[in-house]
């Protein structure tokens, strides 16, 4: 159901349009999940390390794409807010082209590079095989992943967080049964987790366009949505800088993300499968424990969307304050919950008796737990930010995150052997969390000077 969310109390609404999100991400996770507990358990460690070591090479590409799609999003929230129905159209169609346009080259530029980039990142050779074949597989359905994002994305813009949770559930059942299927009675190994991640998203896509068709007519789009005529081009032109402007540097700003997590990925496949095992389960544990940061961070930036365009800047202040305040004790109880169980988890993802990988998956946990609080507030103001369109400050954090975690990485692996690799993200936490949330008090004051002179000169 489309939701105006520029009427009502601002925590309440961002709270009840963040469950259906944190939901919605916990069962996303279930992709990954289903891949370490299936493959960890039925096929080793080995296999779950072939996994791991090229899980960061995926979620690069991945986040390149879905954080263009989510900057695309951004101009459809705003077009809503300010009441533009057939912006709101016109945008769903340009970001549709510019989605396929770039999933088109992400795909065929890393197809061409996979193993290079594979021997770049220390893959052991004993599990080499099954990483490519594990990472080609899900490279070549990124159209699957891709534009179940980008439906995500532009339907959650207008308001409705719901919708995309249903097909997710569906999805990642989907995903189990099939990679159960593909593993235990047709033996295809790792490679048949690949193919269930993609299948199950491709039928999630399908169901999503279906029911966009029945249930959302603000989202079907006319024939004179998608024609650039001449007597419009340089409308047109302007209106696809406009989300290029948003959507670029949100894509760099995701990538940059991604590099930092292959970086370390790299330094730790250095180290053997055994570490590789560890922090692929630690990772995709601490990626569940920080979702209720990430449902927060989506249910800003959609909120601050839709504010900015009506011009509600009062109310962005308000529900950003809010929200961070929540997060912090998010934080907090994430940190709790892992703290005591963290190992506990990590022996379902793998087997009790895998005592030295429990051991080191959870010295990592208790480290990185202590300092949620700075990731959680990354959250939020750069959704913030990225919500009214700004995005050179993100950006600026992400580099700035990028250059701390990788010569920590390096630099600290080389002191401390793999332990010294546990304190490089949360450092570039504290560093980025530092940027955005400076980015943010700046920015939110210029612009409100800026609407109280235009009202100002209006009433004179």
């Amino acid at each position: 159901m489309i939701k105006d969310l520029t009427k009502g109390a601002p925590l309440k609404l961002i709270l009840l349009f963040s469950v259906p999100l944190l939901i919605g991400n916990i069962f996303q996770q279930l992709y990954n999940l289903a891949d370490i507990i299936i493959v960890g358990r039925t096929l080793g460690v080995g296999a779950l390390a072939s996994v791991g070591a090229v899980a960061p090479l995926f979620f690069l590409i991945l986040f390149a794409v879905n954080g263009m799609t989510n900057g695309f999003a951004v101009i459809t929230g705003q077009k809503f807010g300010a009441g533009d129905v057939c912006g709101v159209r016109r945008s769903a169609a340009v970001s549709t082209l510019l989605s396929t346009v770039f999933t088109v080259f992400f795909s065929i530029i890393f197809m061409i590079f996979m193993k290079p980039v594979l021997f770049m990142m220390n893959v052991p050779a004993e599990i080499f095989d099954d990483a490519y074949w594990y990472i080609q597989i899900c490279v070549f359905g990124l159209f699957t992943a891709n534009f179940y994002n980008l439906l995500a994305s532009i339907i959650r813009a207008l308001g409705d967080s719901k919708t995309p949770l249903y097909f997710l559930i569906f999805a990642s059942v989907l995903n189990v049964i099939l990679a159960l299927i593909f593993i235990l009675e047709f033996h295809l190994g790792v490679p048949g987790s690949a193919v269930a991640v993609v299948l199950s998203q491709a039928f999630s896509v399908v169901l999503c366009l279906l029911y966009v068709k029945k249930r959302f007519p603000i989202l079907h789009l006319k024939k004179s949505d998608w024609i650039f005529k001449k007597e419009n081009r340089a409308e047109d032109i302007e209106f696809i800088k406009e989300h290029l402007n948003v959507g670029l540097p949100m894509a760099v700003q995701f990538s940059v993300l991604g590099i930092g997590m292959l970086i370390i990925q790299s330094v730790c496949n250095s180290f053997g499968a055994n570490i590789i095992a560890a922090m692929t389960a630690a990772l995709r544990i601490e990626q569940i424990a920080t979702m209720p940061m990430v449902s927060f961070g989506v249910a800003i930036s959609v909120f601050v969307a839709q504010n900015f365009g009506a011009k509600n800047i009062n109310r962005i202040r308000h529900g950003v304050i809010k929200s961070s305040v929540i997060n912090l004790v998010l934080s907090i109880a994430m940190a709790f919950v892992m703290r005591l169980w963290g190992s506990d988890i990590v022996g379902i993802f793998i087997g009790q008796e895998k005592t030295e990988v429990i051991n080191i998956a959870h010295e990592y946990l208790w480290i990185s737990t202590l300092f949620y609080f700075f990731l959680g507030q990354i959250f939020i103001f750069r959704n913030a930010l990225q919500g009214m369109g700004r995005t050179l400050i993100p950006l600026t954090s992400s580099f700035a995150e990028l250059m701390v975690r990788s010569f920590a990485a390096v630099y600290l692996a080389v002191k401390f052997g793999y332990y010294g690799i546990f304190y490089a993200g949360p450092i570039a936490w504290i560093s980025a969390s530092i940027i955005v949330a400076a980015g943010y008090f700046i920015n939110i004051k210029k612009i409100k000077i800026k609407y109280l002179k235009e009202n100002f000169l209006k009433s004179v």
